[in-house]
């Protein structure tokens, strides 16, 4: 148990999950986009950006080190609130540090919602999408969310099992929306 409470998030002895910061910007994007979630209409840097500059949302990313562990701190290498520990170094600065996972959270008063899951292709079936989702969902919680929803594109079937094994459901509603730009 982490100090507020929740699950520690888990992690392999070469992983470790922290918030993502701008200067992971150029990483961070191209994750996205090797994993097929951006969209020619949404500008990824700009949703990045939003998220780390909105006090209610943040994009957390699993990085793989050359075998280092975060010797003082959480298994996710901060406190719930991003901050690193007195005495640690985030794991950002390690060397070898290659991000190989994100999650954007963000919680609207209501709902805490995830976006962006994505999971380096190498990495995949090790078990990273679902401690991502384990931090999310800490996160989340920490924010005071009562729940956790997350759309999927009608053309990605593929992932339905994975978050179904992971207790989410058909919510049974639409999504609607406008662009306003």
């Amino acid at each position: 148990m982490t100090h507020d409470g929740t699950s520690a998030v888990p992690a392999t002895h070469e992983t470790t999950i922290s918030p993502v910061t701008r200067d992971d910007e150029r990483a961070v994007v191209a994750l996205w986009e090797a994993a097929g979630l951006t969209r020619p209409w949404n500008d990824p840097a700009a949703d990045l950006r939003s998220a780390l500059e909105t006090p209610t949302s943040t994009v957390l990313g699993a990085r793989l080190h050359g075998g280092a562990l975060l010797d003082g701190t959480l298994p996710d290498g901060t406190l719930p609130d991003g901050a690193v520990p007195d005495g640690a170094v985030p794991d950002s600065a390690l060397p070898d540090s290659t991000l190989v996972g994100t999650v954007m959270v963000g919680y609207d008063g209501h709902r805490g919602w995830v976006y962006y899951l994505a999971v380096d292709e190498a990495q995949r079936g090790t078990g990273l999408g679902r401690a991502l989702m384990v931090a999310a969902e800490a996160w989340l919680v920490s924010q005071g969310a009562p729940k956790v929803q997350l759309m999927v594109r009608t053309t990605n079937t593929a992932v339905l099992g994975f978050y179904a094994a992971l207790g989410y459901t058909d919510q049974s509603c639409v999504v609607l929306g406008r662009r306003t730009d």
